[in-house]
């Protein structure tokens, strides 16, 4: 499918499986503006009967590299040209996704049709899955992650967390930067408390944090609809650090 980014119009030849059967949150690599991208329609019962009736398909080529990329597609598309886009966050909708993990490149797939059918319906039940398990199990920061914490808690603030930055600075320390935004799905003014950042070494439901922080947001006041943009940075995070939770701190606020 393509993506066209909202704000510079930058476009982007993606596989439909890269954003899911339930879409997820994208980010354009040319001005850093992040979106949700809708998924693809998919009707899988005419997918199926048409699969069953039309023999396969020649699998096709993979697509030529250019430096790492692949190439532009033909057509009208091919100008301007269609940079393959990074990996999009989402993380924050699929309860295996691990923002630590290393991404590798996307390519083009054999025989799209039949892959992304099967990859659809096996999304659709691991959603299914994951959703039962953290419903049951009352987990705060799985929930927050997969930005459900509105459903489980029934909170008019939901967090929704960015890409997670690691690199290397030149004094030799590693710094670790998180960001986000705060949403207000109310149709009430909402005051904004302070959000906990919390590392664990596994995860599970009962992985130990090893690090934590407390993020300060910009504002206080939320109005209904509205959201605001927040971030941090840490140096040196413990190197066994798995998995990032946020969750807001429900004390009094000065």
């Amino acid at each position: 499918m393509i993506l066209e980014c909202t704000e510079c119009r930058t476009r982007y030849l993606v596989p439909d499986a890269a954003i899911g059967a339930d879409g997820r949150t994208v980010r354009c690599a040319s001005c850093k503006h992040s979106w949700f991208q809708a998924p693809p329609p998919l009707d899988l019962v005419t997918r199926a009967e048409a699969l069953q009736s039309t023999p396969a398909p020649a699998s096709p080529s993979p697509a030529p590299m250019v430096s790492g990329r692949a190439a532009p597609a033909s057509g009208p598309l091919s100008s301007p040209a269609i940079n393959t886009p990074r990996p999009a966050p989402a993380a924050a909708k699929d309860p295996d996704f691990d923002p630590f993990a290393h991404r590798a490149p996307l390519h083009a797939r054999r025989n799209p049709a039949r892959r992304q059918t099967v990859a659809a319906v096996a999304a659709g039940s691991a959603m299914l899955v994951g959703v039962a398990a953290i419903l049951y199990s009352g987990a705060p920061g799985f929930a927050t992650q997969l930005g459900l914490e509105q459903a489980v808690k029934n909170d008019p603030l939901v967090i929704e967390q960015y890409p997670i930055d690691r690199r290397d600075l030149p004094t030799g320390t590693e710094l670790f930067a998180v960001s986000g935004r705060i949403i207000n799905t109310s149709s009430q003014r909402q005051t904004v408390p302070d959000i906990r950042a919390e590392l664990r070494d596994g995860r599970n439901i009962n992985a130990r944090i090893v690090f934590s922080w407390t993020i300060t947001p910009e504002r206080r006041l939320l109005a209904p609809g509205a959201s605001i943009e927040f971030n941090s940075a840490q140096t040196d995070v413990p190197a066994n650090s798995k998995r990032l939770d946020f969750t807001f701190e429900r004390g009094p606020v000065g």
